[in-house]
């Protein structure tokens, strides 16, 4: 019997999603698409009527953003909005930067789609010579974490992601949603799928099959135990996030020859 309503969101379209590289903890604001994305998902649920008690989002500021432009879309901007680097994005390490449709070229698609859809395989590390290493870790907001900045991750498969990510569910987020408070996350693709992972019971070799696009509101029916007991709703036009969806898919091609 579903119990709880829990909101997932995967932010709006950043400015290296349009460019298909890999961001991962390089901050990036929204695109002028991400930003009509996220103002749009915000019209979608106040025309649904569902209303928020408490929104939880990363630290990066394409997910902080985000939140802001729904909950603004949504006449809901008092709402509180509680940040954590746990929900931040999967950290690519060595590939943070990288087009993935060249990788794709030199490495093959099936590389390229094990680095960014495996449940257990994790990229090469970030090193101190990587041109966005000094920009990541130099960046005060990491010195707000509750793990010294030395400890952060360097790489993450996404089974790294949700361990890194599961403390902070259980013991910040769930009592919320124990206490009958509708929440929605605005995070990352890849946290959002650690998360349906968890709430679904989705084995490490189906989750490479499961596709968020951006901007998109999923809605999932939680029972007492929190955990799903209704197939996921993405919410809006099926069609169009069909073709969303299917944009994402394709980010990991190489490009045809020409």
């Amino acid at each position: 019997m579903s119990r709880y309503k829990l909101f997932l969101l995967r932010h709006g379209e950043g400015a290296w999603n349009k460019e298909n590289r890999f961001c991962s903890w390089v901050d990036q604001k929204l695109s002028d698409d991400g930003v009509k994305e996220a103002h749009d998902c915000g019209k979608l649920l106040r025309e649904q009527g569902y209303k928020f008690d408490i929104v939880f989002t990363s630290i990066l500021s394409r997910s902080i953003q985000t939140a802001w432009l729904v909950l603004e879309a949504m006449g809901q901007e008092w709402v509180p909005v509680v940040k954590s680097w746990r929900l931040n994005e999967r950290h690519y390490g060595a590939l943070i930067g990288l087009n993935r449709a060249e990788m794709a070229s030199v490495h093959g698609e099936e590389k390229v789609k094990l680095w960014r859809r495996s449940y257990d395989v994790t990229p090469p590390p970030i090193d101190v010579d990587h041109p966005y290493f000094r920009e990541i870790y130099n960046d005060r907001r990491y010195s707000t974490c509750d793990v010294p900045v030395e400890n952060l991750p360097r790489a993450e498969s996404l089974k790294e992601v949700l361990d890194r990510l599961l403390p902070y569910w259980n013991n910040t987020v769930v009592p919320e949603i124990k206490e009958g408070r509708t929440v929605l996350i605005s995070a990352h693709g890849n946290s959002c799928r650690a998360l349906l992972k968890h709430l679904e019971g989705i084995s490490n070799e189906d989750i490479a099959g499961v596709t968020l696009p951006t901007g998109i509101p999923v809605l999932l029916e939680l029972d007492e135990n929190l955990r799903s007991v209704k197939p996921r709703q993405l919410l809006g036009d099926q069609a169009k996030i069909q073709a969303a969806i299917k944009k994402v898919e394709d980010q990991g091609k190489a490009k045809p020859s020409v």
